[in-house]
């Protein structure tokens, strides 16, 4: 079984990387975080010249009709440029949503304009609380209840939002430019990637699919978007090892490398073999999306915890290893720092996916 990427992928591996290295993510990244923008809106606009939003979105509804692999590559090489846009939101979430639920007539009137760059869209799904519970309800076409916090919430044009009618639960489409919904921008620990909180006082929406889709249907979507999530963490993992190594091998102390030193080459190698791990995963699991395979639950959740632990180690010793310049805010340690964290929770913590993990394989061998 060959799990690596065709050479047409490699080759939009190559074009993807050249692209964003000549739009200086990391400059626009550190634009917004200075300024009170949610996102890039010139990035935006030159990745949807680009064609990316709409990659596995069939061309029926506008858009390239590439398969999710292509998709994965896109994913991680905008993880290695810390784009600051809302691609992960509109586009692993909410448009797999509405290709994996939406009924003939949702798909051709919300995905066209994501496909173009047009629409800003996200799912809203966490709440706030210990315990957990969906209090959000849709009764008589009206959604009541607050979503927090919500990727990309305060810029997104229409939201998806988890809701319960009764004992069912789906996803319901609101257009949130309506007065019924409020909207407040939250602090992020990554300021380039926002969140918010949404607060819905009777807003109108229609179900996902026509009807309730169950938490079956939920959970598939978010396995989906896990795999898509992990290669972003992939490649922010990648680049930080790469500007690391680049650093320990010119920066000098005592007349040689400091990459030279013992200590620091055995933290390199754990950090590599890291990486690989991470990598393992999300190949295995961008096989299982692209083929609609069984083992996905499973592939999802290895992608999802290896590739989180992964960017966050990547993350910690790119801070450390750079010494005290890797403190300060001119570097761009701090950026991937940021970027980890932001991952390694918007989709739901690292310990919950390890929790899946483990309750998913126990269910496999019953």
């Amino acid at each position: 079984m060959n799990f690596d990427f065709s050479d047409d992928q490699k080759m939009l591996r190559e074009n993807a990387r050249a692209f964003l290295s000549k739009e200086s993510p990391l400059t626009l990244c550190r634009q917004v975080l200075e300024s009170d923008a949610s996102y890039s809106q010139s990035l935006w606009q030159a990745v949807a010249g680009q064609g990316w939003q709409g990659t596995a979105i069939p061309e029926t509804y506008g858009g390239a009709g590439f398969g999710r692999l292509d998709l994965a590559v896109l994913a991680e090489e905008l993880g290695r440029a810390l784009a600051p846009i809302p691609f992960s939101s509109t586009v692993y979430l909410a448009a797999e949503a509405l290709l994996v639920a939406g009924t003939e007539e949702q798909k051709k009137r919300y995905l066209p304009p994501v496909a173009r760059g047009e629409c800003i869209a996200t799912v809203a799904h966490g709440e706030a609380g210990a315990d957990g519970a969906l209090r959000t309800s849709f009764t008589k076409g009206r959604v009541r209840g607050q979503k927090a916090p919500v990727p990309d919430g305060d810029v997104a044009d229409i939201a998806l939002v988890s809701a319960k009618s009764g004992r069912e639960v789906g996803l319901v489409i609101v257009e949130l430019a309506v007065p019924e919904v409020t909207r407040q921008k939250l602090q992020s620990i990554d300021p380039s990637r926002s969140l918010a909180s949404l607060s819905f006082q009777r807003a109108p929406g229609e179900w996902l699919g026509g009807r309730p889709c169950g938490w079956q249907t939920i959970e598939h979507i978010f396995d989906r978007a896990a795999v898509l999530y992990a290669f972003e963490q992939l490649g922010g993992a990648q680049r930080a090892f790469e500007i690391t190594r680049e650093y320990l091998l010119h920066r000098y102390a005592f007349g040689r490398p400091i990459g030279s030193f013992q200590a620091l080459k055995h933290r390199m190698a754990d950090w590599y073999v890291e990486l690989e791990l991470a990598r393992s995963n999300c190949y295995y699991g961008a096989w299982a999306l692209s083929n609609e395979a069984p083992e996905l639950p499973v592939a999802a959740c290895g992608a999802r915890v290896s590739a989180a632990a992964a960017f966050e180690l990547a993350s910690k010793e790119m801070i450390q290893m750079h010494g005290g310049m890797g403190f300060t805010w001119e570097h761009d340690a701090h950026l991937f720092y940021r970027r980890a964290r932001w991952l390694g929770s918007v989709l739901g913590s690292a310990p919950l996916w390890r929790e899946k993990l483990v309750a998913r394989l126990e269910a496999q061998q019953a």
